[in-house]
């Protein structure tokens, strides 16, 4: 009989409902590269350490995930990534389009708020409206995709600059602001690119970390509601989530 481990493994601990055992180990040996290693590849022991498995099991893994061309063993009897994890790569880039993940989230945080959402990116020294779905209130925001907007004015541009080492130049203006707006993980302004305009504004991370945009809803200062942000923080994740 096969010894049970006393540590549960991370694939059992995050095992698929109804799936396979043996795919959700093979998967966590994959998941167990990661940015920043060491362009020598990983040992045997290192992958068994950060997937909590025997390094038996992981061995037999690694012959299957190398037969498939997903892991490759280097001269040195370490492991890399191999081809075949570039190969899918490459497909899902040229399936991937971006307003297949933006506008749905848009669409359904429009439809939870009765508000105009936009997705701005920095182009230079201005924020760029990528995409937008417009409220279905007749009094409302009425910009525009295609619209440069500054940064520092506004919660989407100002979500940009905290958010964004590069512009650390317009944080020195107001260090204190930018500070909270990190700390608080959000931006939520009323009258500050327009009078008539309130705005709540959440940066949206690549899954290497990396800051991709800042995702706004807007709305007369009339309409303003705070508890709007539980919405905006989870359109936020959701497209984040899907960035790579």
């Amino acid at each position: 009989m096969p010894r049970k481990s006393v540590t549960e493994s991370v694939a059992d601990a995050n095992a698929a409902p109804g799936g396979v055992a043996a795919v959700d180990r093979a998967l966590s040996v994959l998941a167990a590269f990661r940015d920043g290693d060491d362009a020598q590849g990983l040992t045997l022991a290192e992958l068994a350490e950060r997937t909590l498995l025997y390094k038996s099991t992981v061995s037999r893994l690694l012959a299957s995930l190398e037969h498939g061309g997903w892991v490759i063993r280097l001269d040195s009897g370490r492991y890399a990534v191999g081809p075949a994890v570039a190969r899918l790569h490459a497909v899902y880039a040229q399936n991937f389009s971006l307003d297949r993940v933006v506008m749905p989230v848009l669409r359904t945080l429009v439809a939870q708020t009765g508000e105009s959402a936009a997705y701005h990116v920095r182009q230079g020294r201005d924020r760029l409206c990528l995409f937008r779905v417009d409220s279905p209130h007749p009094v409302r925001d009425h910009a525009r995709v295609g619209d440069l907007l500054p940064l520092g004015k506004g919660a989407g541009g100002r979500v940009l600059v905290a958010f964004d080492p590069e512009l650390s130049e317009w944080e020195r203006r107001d260090r204190v602001h930018y500070a909270r707006v990190r700390a608080d993980g959000y931006e939520a302004v009323i009258g500050d690119r327009r009078s008539e305009i309130a705005g709540i504004s959440v940066p949206v991370f690549r899954g290497s970390g990396e800051l991709a945009a800042a995702l706004t809803l807007t709305m007369p200062v009339h309409r303003y509601d705070a508890r709007y942000l539980k919405f905006v923080l989870v359109a936020a994740r959701e497209v984040g989530a899907q960035l790579l």
